[in-house]
């Protein structure tokens, strides 16, 4: 398999999981709003049309796994470790779903306690992964990428943010979503790079 093909599955994983999310809310009660409820919601327990999100995020979980593997070799162990937990927990949340957005009193409450734990880990996982990438590099001799910070502060304040104002969720964490593909976008692509 040339490396142009298995970057190619990289990325058009990770696009064919941009484009479920995206469209996600079109398969939606109108009731669902994309500023103000998160990508979780949208795949929420019960809701009709929830497999967009989840097939949204099996991909993208599953790109990640694979940009993992292509990347491992010059990540290092402890960055590709932590980004393998990313790629995983990124299934569970689409296997663990959320409570939905609309009010039901019907939920598993485990399963969502399930999804939000693969969620929080997922994003500890992201920021030490990408430092621990940015490390890696430094002691190479090159320098931290503008986007290796983007992705690190991306991954504090945008939570921060969510907890502190509730009414436009859906957007901080699709910001957060964009930035995390365009992270992992950039380290497939430089895969077949010379300077690895």
């Amino acid at each position: 398999m040339s490396d142009r093909f298995r970057v190619s599955l990289g990325v058009g994983a990770l696009g064919a999981s941009a484009l479920a999310l995206a469209l996600a809310p079109t398969v939606l009660a109108e009731s669902y709003s994309w500023v103000e409820h998160t990508t979780s919601e949208s795949g929420g327990q019960g809701v009709s049309g929830a497999w967009m999100a989840r097939l949204g995020f099996v991909l993208f979980g599953l790109a990640v796994l694979w940009i993992s593997h292509l990347r491992g070799g010059r990540w290092g162990q402890p960055a590709t470790a932590l980004h393998v937990v990313f790629g995983v927990c990124m299934v569970g949340v689409a296997a663990f779903s959320l409570r939905s957005w609309e009010p039901n009193p019907l939920f598993d409450r485990t399963e969502d306690a399930l999804h939000s734990v693969a969620a929080t880990v997922m994003g500890f996982a992201f920021a030490f992964g990408v430092t621990a990438v940015a490390f890696g590099r430094a002691a190479d001799g090159r320098r931290w990428r503008v986007l290796d910070v983007v992705a690190v502060a991306a991954s504090v304040v945008l939570p921060v943010w969510m907890g502190l104002d509730g009414s436009i969720d859906g957007v901080l964490q699709r910001l957060m979503f964009a930035v995390a593909y365009l992270w992992y976008g950039r380290e497939a692509l430089e895969f077949q790079s010379p300077v690895r």
